[in-house]
């Protein structure tokens, strides 16, 4: 009970602290979620129902991998900067903590993108989902996974490599990854990248969770998915647990 009050009072300290920017960022990441089904809508015109159906699946993808892997290194970042990661590490409170309240932090703040993007994919392509009864569960271990990246690339990278993956990051996963098209459009290289990364499994799980009557998620996916997670909090605690 002791973790879970000290995670809950780190959670709100969080919110405190970035309580003039976070309304920003739940704006920012609604907007690329819905810019996301927009603009697509308008490179493709009027799309056959499978094209539709990806691209009202891919926008909350996008939205949470943007969120972990773009906004949670960049406020890492800051954090680290400004002084205040520092500050937290006096606290008599495990370094674990310091992850998980992040973690769930970024994880609340994806959620509004997540909700809106799918009703304007819905909207925009009028297209039928069928939701899958473990569509949370998914959405908790995209947005984990995508958040527990970020934050181990933020915390063994210097800053200025970070903030330079995370534009990077954007830009790939935007016009070069299989989230809001099919894998077999790329080249056989780009596709043999993305079946050891995790962007191509969260787009596959998120797909299914929303339209299981269409698509489905192969096993290997969730193993990579997992694994991708289960590394990156590995070495954000080690980072976290090493540098004093």
């Amino acid at each position: 009970m002791n973790a879970v009050r000290q995670t809950l009072l780190l959670v709100q300290w969080q919110f405190r602290r970035q309580s003039t920017a976070l309304p920003l960022m739940v704006v920012v990441q609604v907007a690329i979620a819905v810019a996301t089904v927009v603009g697509y809508g308008l490179l493709v015109g009027e799309p056959s129902p499978e094209v539709a159906l990806f691209l009202a699946t891919g926008a909350p993808t996008i939205t949470l991998i943007t969120v972990g892997l773009v906004m949670t290194p960049q406020m890492l970042v800051q954090a680290k900067t400004e002084g205040s990661l520092d500050w937290l590490r006096t606290l008599p409170v495990p370094r674990s903590l310091f992850l998980v309240s992040d973690l769930l932090v970024w994880t609340l703040l994806a959620l509004p993108g997540v909700v809106l993007g799918v009703i304007a994919g819905v909207l925009r392509f009028d297209v039928q989902l069928s939701v899958a009864p473990w569509i949370g569960a998914a959405v908790l271990l995209i947005s984990l996974t995508a958040a527990a990246v970020g934050y181990a690339m933020a915390s063994v990278l210097p800053p200025a490599v970070a903030m330079i993956m995370t534009q990077l990051l954007i830009f790939v996963v935007l016009l070069f990854s299989p989230v809001s098209y099919p894998a077999e459009r790329m080249p056989l290289w780009l596709q043999d990248v993305h079946g050891v990364l995790p962007i191509e499994p969260m787009a596959q799980l998120m797909r299914a969770g929303l339209a299981h009557d269409t698509f489905t998620v192969p096993g290997r996916s969730v193993v990579v998915l997992v694994a991708w997670c289960a590394v990156a909090v590995v070495g954000a605690l080690s980072a976290l647990r090493r540098r004093v």
